[in-house]
């Protein structure tokens, strides 16, 4: 029986290093040969890394990505190699919109034998939530483009292309092509997984033959792309299952589909033919990984390229004694070592004692660096240098406010003197109705809560804790509160979390209005308010910190709403 040996490198690349992803590409390309691969699929935009934004726009980059391809076709030995990168066109394959020519495209090169074999453009350019791809590429016109790997016929396509039925591969399948193999930049959203296996199940029982599907893995910006790639049979049933969230090099025999007269036509990218008998290799498959894991997981890699690719080591924390800063300091703690990771408690006057003991004995069971520094003389010292101008008003949220910003100011000085990053602590429910303080508990370089309601804060802290209990229970049974004046707790001024996410997740992640929210179960008043809360702080999300995208709709680049808005109606 024949069998193609198809290679996957599910591997952690970096936007715009083009050495360290070129190095990266030849090891597996190396490793491949090694394994007897006759064809190895690297992820999308393999060279320039993904997403390059606005870099394509750049003619030096764009040259750069060029010459790595050329570099990686000498080094192509008898395994075909599916390289990703930008493609320049010819002026007369230009898409035109507007006043701007679109001169590249998202691409993937054939490499075999010290050539470049054949060439696939991306039809089906994504422009919606994170995607600006019809901002950057023309859309490839050979959708239905397939060639004869040592006898066997391949279709090769790209991310998008495969999650629209009758796309880019179904046009393959029926133009002969025995095996379909889909690179992607596919990044991580709760839920996702179990869609995304659906569809490529559905691809190949629909076309009839076996798919493969190749994933990026690694954190970038706000995005994390979780792997997951997988191989599956004409069946839909799945052949192999890379892990979630690390690298994985596979390799996996499987058996084409049928051949069809209409595959004679195929661009033939390796002559030989493929080795018949040889010993099946068909590793095996991960489990898929439980909710609360995926998402710790997905926080965690985020987190940790975030630091590591903008040239930090360490990192330092405020610790307050409450659940966001506690889960906070453990993902840091995951993903970066303990030894990497300092926390600072900076208690007021208006602090509890136990907040103290909480965070101190938080930091003692990570085994990281800890700090106390006392504010209280300095919030003394505002309050006086504001006496004259404040003259007249009662206590209020102003002086609530001067603690987060002292906290804020002196992570910073930490931060400038250690070289450590400050990580706040902020999550999706305080960032959506403003109760996270602008350049106080806001102040930061990542807020690795940022997509994270506070429902699923409890939910993230208590799955840890079950793996080790490094969250204490004082922490996890406390009311939560900000403690910036006596006897505060947060359903003085919001309403109780477990009403208030689900309403903020309607109106942020489903855009459903007011009145629909009503007429599912909850109150309008309630709604109204939420919705007056989150339309009005639209300006201090802008300036936070970037965050972990886990959700359908993060703050920023996946909810673009204008600042200066008189719109009401919800």
């Amino acid at each position: 029986m024949t069998t193609i040996r198809v290679a996957g490198a599910q591997i952690n690349l970096r936007v715009g290093d083009l050495g360290y992803n070129e190095s990266r590409l030849v090891d597996a390309m190396r490793w491949a040969e090694g394994q007897g691969a006759d064809v190895l699929l690297l992820p999308e935009l393999a060279i320039p890394g993904y997403p390059p934004e606005d870099l394509v726009m750049r003619r030096g980059f764009v040259d750069a990505n060029l010459s790595v391809l050329e570099r990686l076709a000498l080094e192509a030995g008898e395994t075909v190699t599916v390289a990703g990168f930008i493609d320049r066109l010819d002026v007369s394959c230009r898409k035109t919109g507007d006043s701007v020519a679109r001169g590249v495209a998202n691409a993937v090169a054939l490499l075999h034998r010290g050539t470049v074999r054949g060439v696939y453009r991306k039809v089906l350019l994504p422009n919606y939530g994170v995607f600006d791809e019809d901002r950057y590429f023309a859309a490839g016109s050979c959708p239905g483009a397939v060639w004869n790997i040592g006898g066997v016929v391949v279709g090769v396509s790209i991310c998008e292309d495969i999650w629209v039925r009758d796309g880019p591969p179904s046009r393959q399948a029926a133009n002969g092509a025995q095996i379909l193999l889909n690179v992607n930049g596919s990044p991580f959203q709760i839920s996702k997984e179990t869609q995304r296996a659906g569809h490529i199940r559905r691809e190949a029982t629909d076309s009839g033959v076996p798919v493969v599907y190749l994933n990026l893995v690694g954190g970038q910006d706000e995005l994390v792309f979780d792997g997951g790639s997988m191989v599956v049979d004409r069946t839909g049933s799945v052949q192999y299952r890379a892990p979630s969230f690390e690298e994985d090099c596979f390799v996996v025999d499987v058996e084409p589909g049928d051949r069809t007269p209409a595959g004679r036509n195929a661009v033939v990218v390796r002559d030989e033919p493929l080795a018949r008998n040889r010993r099946r290799l068909a590793p095996s498959s991960v489990p898929s990984l439980e909710p609360a894991e995926e998402t710790y997981r997905a926080l965690t890699l985020g987190l940790g390229d975030y630091v590591r690719k903008n040239g930090f080591s360490k990192v330092v924390v405020g610790l307050s004694g409450g659940i966001d800063s506690a889960l906070t300091a453990v993902i840091a703690s995951d993903a970066l070592g303990p030894e990497a990771v300092r926390g600072v408690t900076m208690p007021s006057k208006f602090s509890s004692p136990g907040s103290v003991h909480d965070s101190e004995e938080l930091a003692r069971r990570l085994g990281i660096r800890f700090d106390e520094i006392e504010i209280a003389e300095l919030y003394a010292g505002y309050e006086n240098a504001l006496k004259a101008v404040f003259a007249g008003t009662g206590f209020g949220v102003a002086e609530e406010n001067l603690q987060p910003r002292i906290r804020g100011t002196l992570l910073m000085a930490i931060s400038n003197k250690s070289g450590e990053m400050v990580i706040a602590t902020g999550n999706k429910s305080e960032m959506a109705v403003g109760y996270a303080t602008l350049y106080g508990d806001m102040a930061g370089g990542f807020a690795v809560l940022k997509d994270v309601f506070k429902t699923r804060v409890y939910e993230l802290a208590r799955w840890r804790n079950r793996r080790g209990q490094v969250i204490p229970d004082e922490t996890l049974a406390k009311a939560p509160s900000a403690e910036l004046r006596p006897g505060q707790v947060d359903t003085d001024s919001l309403p109780p979390y477990e009403l208030l996410d689900p309403v903020l997740s309607a109106y942020i992640e489903e855009d459903r209005s007011v009145d629909d929210i009503v007429e599912s179960g909850y109150d309008r008043e309630l709604v109204t308010r939420v919705a007056v809360m989150v339309d009005r702080n639209e300006y201090k999300r802008r300036q936070a910190p970037p965050g972990v995208k886990i959700t359908a709709k993060a703050f920023g680049r996946d909810r673009r709403l204008p600042i200066t808005n008189g719109w009401r109606g919800g």
